[in-house]
């Protein structure tokens, strides 16, 4: 088995990715800035793992813990770019400050690493990139202009190298999570939002069975996963998709 690295991976998305890689007989690396909790959620994990307590959020450096991944557990195999943040407010009175580290974070630093690693893997033969990015790249969010433009950036950046890497035994996943309620993005997502018949409505999945579907989606060498699958539908009808959200898409609850 290979050497997965997950970034995010103190909660949620990640650490249910890093548990279902860990599961299938990956050696596993965790990366993420609450280091502590990263230790607890190894220590748990079947199989071996290593620990990177790293922010994400300068590109710079986002890279520079790479060489000792892979002294502790090997070549890299899968990268999964999961680590992520979320603004949401109105684009005249969001902090500045936060949407910028925000791109950073969800598409300048996943391009980053992926540079990092793919001369490796394309010199293997083989290894996988997972990007996880959002249904906002599918479906622009009214209230959430600077994370729907980064994980737009983020969707369109993974298919561009999925056709780069055609034929060299690289892959690329494109990973398209709607509303997973269990998670603190989700929950707190949902609450900024005054409640509707149009945000009920809304499918909701579980972090475990994204995860389910992402470590299938690697082994098969899958393209995408949309989860929930109801939100299929936004990809191949983007003008009812982009007219559904600009005319439903409930009030922002003021902070």
């Amino acid at each position: 088995m290979g050497h997965v690295i997950v970034t995010g991976a103190s909660s949620g998305i990640g650490t249910a990715l890093a548990r279902a890689f860990s599961d299938e007989g990956h050696s596993v690396t965790l990366v993420a800035r609450r280091e502590a909790q990263l230790r607890e959620i190894a220590a748990s994990l079947p199989g071996p793992s290593h620990v990177v307590g790293k922010d994400l959020s300068e590109p710079a450096t986002a890279a520079d813990w790479l060489p000792d991944a892979v002294a502790a557990l090997g070549p890299v195999d899968v990268l999964v770019n999961n680590a992520g943040m979320q603004v949401i407010g109105r684009t005249d009175e969001v902090d500045i400050d936060a949407c910028e580290r925000s791109i950073a974070l969800n598409l300048l630093t996943p391009l980053r690493l992926t540079r990092a690693v793919l001369p490796a893997m394309k010199a293997q033969g083989s290894g996988s990139i997972v990007d996880i990015a959002s249904m906002a790249a599918l479906a622009p969010t009214p209230g959430m202009a600077w994370y729907s433009a980064s994980k737009a950036g983020l969707a369109a950046a993974s298919d561009a190298i999925r056709g780069e890497v055609r034929g060299s035994g690289v892959h690329v996943v494109t990973v398209f999570p709607g509303i997973i309620g269990e998670t603190d993005m989700g929950a707190k997502g949902l609450t900024r939002y005054q409640p509707s018949l149009a945000l009920k409505m809304q499918p909701q999945g579980t972090a475990a069975e994204l995860a389910r579907r992402i470590v299938r989606a690697v082994a098969r060498k899958s393209d995408r996963v949309i989860y929930p699958s109801l939100n299929t539908a936004a990809r191949h009808l983007p003008g009812l998709t982009r007219w559904v959200m600009d005319r439903m898409t409930p009030q922002l609850v003021d902070p």
